[in-house]
């Protein structure tokens, strides 16, 4: 067993071989935080650890001045009785107080994880995978008992925390604040980093010194958002990618989030995560529970890359469920780009024809095969094929695909509804929408009621429909447009604050049905792009559309600020047109193959508009990723060098038994008369020798990872003419090259 009760000291130590997570019930009843790091070797007691002292204007709990939790770090602290940071709970109660004092009843150790109803969870497969303590406090004069829960994973430096609220009374009370993580850290000796950017500039890295006052990121949006994401990390400033301590946390949930640190005025550093307070309340009944959603915290003491793999491993195979967890993903040819609205049945079919020729295994129809959908104005909510364009449906296309040696899928955007649309005429009120008060909208288009189940069964019942009677393998989900005007015509007053989490509630029960049905159809979720790609997501859907902007030069970025916590597998990355439809910007075909090859591969073009040259180069890039797809997207992924900081960016992949590694090395803009260059790599092995590339070299492993790969350019020089000779290879912007290394036999 990994967690520990040492019964005199009063104290939990969870640990594994690689970290411990020290906690303690303190006099009051309520529990400390101790300790989270690396291992430590256990003893009886760690009460040297809690510190006390007299200090002046500070509330104290105890006639001797020794006791204030202003001043003891704690676990899931509450304000009011003398502690004056922001607190993970509070409890509106009918008296109009919002003091709360939950106490130490009792706890349980067992073997195993268990599900949380109704919300994502990280899961075991076995007992032995990990060990969970369950320590339940009560509040005597409300009757409301507060049970925290603390699985630690036996192969992972990772915890899992939530938080569930029952009520045990005869009373209803509200609750405003319900965070699922919260610990306090000795000192402020941290960089913290974030992950932010907008529609097409998701998950840049940005990084900055922690302060006394409060750090935060968070969305009020209805979805986790383009602007940030639910996750942070801090590191002690020496870190970097390679060594050195950090921590990561991430909140499994897809709603309004809060991820904040608040280092007081004595450095003590309060780091939470969870549902945003703003606009949030949940009525508690007398005999009801809430329960909040998960979080993880990793640690790492080998710096950021360390702390990366253990949330990849996590998130890869004990987040992400189902047929398609461990399998590669298909490459496939989306039309939108190709086609637009523009298309007919005959139309898809030669598109469909030609990639099949070109070794694609996947088509996907995207936007306009609906109701009245022409364009952005009308259809949505009408979940039926539009018969002028395809004649036979879903069904009979998907047949005619399938008839070709391709799988089919298709895009939808089920939590949405045009006006004009036969559901928005036959239901105007199951839109989410506030009364007397003026509608939003965006992209001509309307939220539907999810925290409403009749809703969420009339969109299943139609989806059910179509994919019981049609060839279907893939579904791209997307959402694109916050939540405006937060009001549920079904819901009574006191429970409107609940909408915003009901919605999400509705949105996981729709893709729980949908994939238990269809287990074997690869579910990708999408939010205008990375709107929506957090932990949460990816327990019903195993990858996720990074960003709707596939240029190359700009998804080195985006790609590399999502792999500080998401799994390459997890990213949808598509060679598309130049000029780039999002920034006009022309890349090499070759760097936008680089790119992509380092996540779900497929395109976002018309391979019929491509020259032959090109449509030749299409061909070899399908193969090299059939051939390596498995190193690539579930190999061990290492940073090696940042887009934000130079110009050239580079990462790598290294399989399982480290026999094989592929570099993507990436250079923004070309340079003259450059210096000789070399990269170091990772994650090799020192006495192995290894065959670079098509140049037929061997080196050992210790030499690539401490003298580094030879990455000199042709820009380092140029021919003596003064002009390129036939067949030497020349540098432009956006240039890049991958290096596969195997081990030599």
């Amino acid at each position: 067993m990994a967690i520990l009760f040492h019964e005199a000291a009063r104290e939990f130590h969870l640990y594994n071989d690689n970290i411990s997570y020290i906690i303690k019930i303190l006099q009051n009843g309520h529990l400390g935080q101790l300790y989270f790091g690396a291992r430590v070797r256990d003893r009886n007691d760690f009460d040297h650890l809690l510190e006390s002292c007299y200090r002046p204007m500070t509330a104290y709990q105890s006639k001797s001045y020794a006791f204030s939790l202003e001043h003891i770090k704690q676990e899931y602290p509450v304000y009011g009785t003398s502690d004056f940071k922001l607190p993970a709970m509070e409890v509106l109660q009918p008296n109009g107080s919002r003091l709360t004092d939950f106490t130490y009843q009792h706890h349980r150790i067992y073997p195993g994880k268990p599900a949380l109803e109704g919300l994502p969870a990280t899961y075991t497969e076995s007992d032995e995978e990990a060990d969970t303590l369950e320590v339940t406090l009560k509040d005597q004069v409300l009757g409301m008992n507060l049970v925290l829960i603390y699985t630690i994973f036996n192969g992972e430096n990772a915890i899992a925390r939530s938080a569930r609220f029952e009520n045990g009374s005869g009373q209803a009370f509200d609750l405003t604040r319900a965070m699922s993580f919260s610990i306090d850290l000795p000192d402020c000796d941290y960089d913290w980093i974030q992950f932010s950017g907008a529609w097409s500039r998701e998950r840049q890295v940005k990084t900055r010194r922690l302060e006394q006052g409060i750090q935060a990121v968070s969305s009020a949006r209805g979805h986790s958002s383009h602007n940030h994401n639910p996750f942070i990390v801090l590191k002690r400033p020496s870190a970097d990618e390679f060594q050195g301590e950090a921590m990561g946390f991430s909140l499994i949930y897809s709603g309004n989030f809060l991820a904040q640190a608040e280092v007081d005025t004595y450095n003590v550093t309060r780091v939470m995560l969870g549902i945003n307070p703003f606009a949030f309340t949940w009525h508690l009944a007398p005999g009801e529970s809430f329960q909040t959603p998960e979080a993880v915290a990793v640690y790492s003491g080998e710096g950021l890359n360390g702390m990366s793999q253990a949330f990849h491993r996590l998130f890869r195979t004990r987040l992400a469920r189902g047929q398609w967890r461990d399998r590669v993903r298909p490459i496939l040819l989306n039309n939108w780009e190709a086609t637009y609205f523009d298309f007919n049945e005959d139309k898809l079919i030669e598109i469909a024809k030609t990639a099949k020729e070109d070794g694609v295994e996947l088509f996907v129809l995207d936007d306009g095969w609906f109701g009245a959908r022409t364009d952005d104005h009308a259809g949505l909510g009408d979940w039926y094929a539009n018969t002028d364009r395809l004649p036979g449906g879903i069904k009979g296309l998907s047949e005619k695909i399938e008839a070709l040696g391709l799988k089919f899928g298709f895009w939808v955007e089920l939590e949405m509804a045009n006006m004009d649309s036969g559901l928005y005429r036959a239901h105007p009120d199951w839109l989410i929408q506030a009364p007397d008060r003026p509608l939003s909208h965006g992209r001509h288009q309307y939220v539907l009621d999810f925290s409403r189940k009749e809703v969420v069964d009339y969109i299943f019942g139609m989806m059910d429909k179509i994919l019981s009677e049609s060839k279907v393998s893939y579904i791209k989900w997307d959402m694109n447009r916050s939540i405006t005007e937060c009001y549920s015509l079904a819901l009574p007053p006191e429970r409107q604050g609940e909408v915003f989490h009901r919605y999400i509630l509705g949105l996981y029960s729709l893709y729980e049905r949908l994939t238990q049905k269809f287990p074997h159809i690869l579910f990708e979720s999408c939010a205008s792009g990375g709107a929506r790609f957090d932990a949460g997501m990816l327990y019903y859907a195993p990858q996720c559309w990074t960003s709707d902007d596939s240029d190359a030069a700009e998804r080195i970025k985006i790609q590399y600020g999502t792999s500080f916590c998401y799994p390459v597998s997890s990213m949808g990355a598509h060679v598309s047109a130049v000029p780039n439809h999002q920034l006009s910007r022309v890349t090499p075909l070759s760097t936008r193959g680089n790119v992509a090859f380092f996540g779900a591969f497929g395109y976002e073009l018309d391979l019929q508009k491509l020259s032959a040259k090109e449509r030749e180069m299409v061909r070899g890039q399908i193969r090299f990723m059939k051939q390596y797809r498995y190193i690539l997207q579930f190999g061990t992924f290492y940073r090696l060098q940042s887009p934000f900081e130079n110009n050239i960016a580079a990462w790598m992949a290294v399989s399982e038994d480290k026999q094989t590694a592929i570099v993507g090395y990436y250079k923004t803009l070309n340079d003259v008369n450059c210096e000789y260059r070399r990269l170091k790599l990772k994650g090799l092995e020192a006495g192995t020798a290894y065959q670079v590339g098509q140049s037929g070299k061997v080196h050992y492993g210790d030499e690539l990872m401490n003298l580094g790969l030879i990455t000199t350019d042709p820009s380092a020089g140029q021919p003596t003419s003064g002009q390129p000779e036939e067949g030497m290879e020349m540098c432009t912007d956006f240039w890049s090259k991958i290096y596969v290394l195997k081990a030599a036999r």
